[in-house]
């Protein structure tokens, strides 16, 4: 099962509200590398949700309930003919016990190389199997 991290300021849209809604449509992504990650998804990815700003920590687990479709907010298609901004419906599967802070993952040596560290700026990022694993366990789940 494929693996994401999403990050949101939690200000717009937190892990709480996620929970207090049930299900969510994941939108406001414009970065081309982001998209692309986004546009990968498939209904059952697991979604790791990432606080940004002055939290900057992995605070739940969410599930990728719908396959990318293009944002009703701004429909249009890129010269590829896919949305040219695509969203993705998620729930909540539980917070996590201990969040993990971005200082855990900058000092652990198994996160090497992690795009959440390499490319901070990226909104949707992927997480391979054995950092996923290793994120889980640091959280508790």
């Amino acid at each position: 099962m494929p693996t994401v991290l999403l990050k949101s300021e939690p200000d717009d849209y937190a892990w709480d509200d996620l929970v207090r809604d049930g299900r969510a449509t994941w939108d406001g992504v414009s970065n081309n590398a982001a998209l692309m990650h986004l546009r990968r998804l498939c209904p059952g990815d697991a979604a790791f949700i990432y606080h940004t700003g002055a939290e900057r920590r992995v605070v739940g687990l969410a599930r990728v309930v719908s396959e990318p479709y293009e944002d009703p907010a701004r429909p249009g298609l890129n010269a590829r003919g896919e949305p040219r901004r695509a969203v993705v419906d998620i729930e909540p599967v539980a917070p996590a016990p201990t969040p993990v802070p971005l200082s855990a993952v900058k000092s652990d040596p198994r996160f090497e190389g992690f795009d959440l560290i390499r490319q901070p700026r990226l909104s949707v990022v992927p997480v391979p199997p054995a950092m996923a694993r290793a994120l889980r366990r640091l959280a508790g789940w």
